[in-house]
């Protein structure tokens, strides 16, 4: 054997030992770097509201509301219906959905059943405190978070004042900050007839409640009428794409801005008359942000 291949022969022997060695040296996991496609999707998803299911449903309309503009655009020659598809097909359900309301029936015919077992409870007489913990079980599944939260804070030995402050916040409405300004003048007086007074808000709250059902029917007339219009124009115009004579106007540039204009106008009616139908909460008599900056805070109660 020749030098050189005796040299040869022990580097490439020294080699493969080195790279056995390091290959059984465990290493760090390096995350690997991100493509411009996984960037490029990850963009996306973060723009489309994230991974949650009412944007995966987002993700999902836009995908066939940009299929079905590609569609209509190859059959008509409109380029404006690859945004208007996808545009009506997610737009138009939010605008001719019913706005939320600033506190749910539901939630207020929660608050008078645990505001009238809460007085039931108290006429057996028991204290305010042990009358609150005693109806956790019973309560309503719209409260049950609030008061749940109400009697952790009082099993802590929150003041019975700031506990009840802090549950007119948790509830967030006008007629919570009735029910919890009732209950911190029965923990401050500690007299009888708190009862009483219970049962007769109870009562209040079960009419407050039938005239918000009777304000929501009136509010829900126009936004039916206004889905029937919508739903018989979007018909109407979707005969007319077969009648050619009718839309060629709409074929030019002029035409389709003017398209624009018209599909714009009708959408800011939409829009009025969602925010004329839109409830307004009622003022709050109490609550954290209600107090001056020189009062205490919430942290200073407890």
């Amino acid at each position: 054997m020749t030098p050189f291949a005796a040299a040869l022969a022990a580097i490439l022997v020294l080699g493969g030992v080195l790279v056995i060695v390091l290959g059984l040296i465990p290493q760090p996991v390096r995350a690997r770097p991100a493509t411009s496609g996984q960037r490029i999707k990850a963009r996306f998803i973060s723009l489309t509201g994230g991974r949650n299911p009412a944007a995966r449903q987002l993700r999902i309309l836009l995908g066939i509301g940009l299929a079905g503009g590609m569609v209509a655009w190859l059959l008509t020659g409109w380029l404006i219906l690859v945004v208007l598809v996808p545009a009506a097909l997610i737009g138009l359900p939010a605008l001719l959905a019913p706005p939320p309301s600033a506190t749910p029936v539901v939630k207020l015919e929660a608050m008078e059943e645990w505001t009238r077992s809460l007085a039931g409870v108290l006429t057996v007489g028991v204290g305010l405190e042990q009358a609150i913990t005693a109806t956790m079980k019973s309560t309503p599944d719209a409260l049950r978070p609030e008061v749940t939260t109400l009697v952790a804070r009082l099993r802590a030995r929150w003041p019975t004042v700031a506990a009840l402050r802090a549950f007119a916040d948790d509830l967030a409405d006008a007629t919570g900050d009735l029910i919890a300004s009732s209950l911190i003048l029965g923990a401050t007086r500690r007299g009888a007839g708190l009862a009483a007074v219970l049962e007769g808000l109870a009562a209040t709250v079960a009419q407050d409640v039938q005239v918000r059902r009777k304000i929501e029917a009136d509010r829900s007339k126009p936004r039916t009428t206004a889905r029937m219009v919508t739903l018989i124009t979007l018909v109407v115009l979707g005969f007319m794409t077969f009648n050619s004579a009718y839309i060629e106007p709409y074929g030019s540039a002029i035409g389709q801005i003017i398209l624009i204009v018209l599909l714009s106008c009708y959408v800011l009616c939409l829009l009025w008359m969602r925010q004329i139908t839109k409830p307004r909460p009622l003022p709050r008599i109490m609550g954290w942000d209600l107090r001056s900056s020189s009062g205490p805070t919430r942290a200073e109660a407890r």
